[in-house]
């Protein structure tokens, strides 16, 4: 069973619903690695983008999403953790405290996983979809999705994070999976 926007589905997916979802763009593909353009106007588009982000999120069972990997180098992201859904639209990073060390995924990097540290506790501003602007004081696992999400709006990835020879590692996988040369 798979809930998709709130809606349960026991089988297969229904095809409008995965038609009307984003792609996700696979490393090595460019726009990863771009910082991401702020967002300025906070209408009805917006929201109808962010709701199709977060249908490709749920398809792909992610924790969290930013327009970069769908293709949108605008300064967006989601990230859903317990039954919330937080809308980080340009959001800045604060203040720090702490340091946390936990396994990390993405849906850029399918299938691969790796211990990446960083702070334990985090203070974030972000407009949401009518522009406001938002205060978050995530903690442990929530602050390392926020962490990992808006990396991505700066064009940095997980990756990143690694010691040489891992990186190294995961590159070269990714790059001979673009190519077709991969299992």
């Amino acid at each position: 069973m798979k809930e998709i926007h709130g809606r349960e589905f026991p089988g297969e997916l229904p095809a409008a619903l995965k038609e009307e979802s984003l792609t996700i763009r696979v490393f090595p593909d460019p726009i990863l690695k771009i910082p991401a353009t702020p967002v300025e106007r906070f209408d009805d588009r917006l929201a109808s983008f962010v709701d199709r982000m977060r249908l490709a999120m749920e398809l792909h069972d992610g924790v969290g999403l930013a327009a970069p990997q769908v293709g949108v180098s605008k300064r967006i992201a989601l990230v859903s953790f317990e039954g919330v859904l937080y809308v980080l639209i340009n959001p800045v990073l604060l203040g720090q405290e702490g340091e946390q060390e936990g396994e990390e995924g993405c849906l850029s990097f399918p299938g691969i996983y790796a211990a990446v540290k960083r702070p334990a506790s985090i203070r974030v501003t972000a407009r949401d979809l009518t522009g406001e602007e938002r205060l978050y004081e995530p903690e442990g696992f929530l602050a390392r999705a926020f962490l990992h999400e808006m990396d991505h709006l700066d064009g940095r990835l997980f990756i990143e994070y690694l010691s040489n020879l891992k990186r190294g590692m995961i590159r070269k996988k990714m790059y001979k999976r673009a190519v077709g040369e991969d299992e």
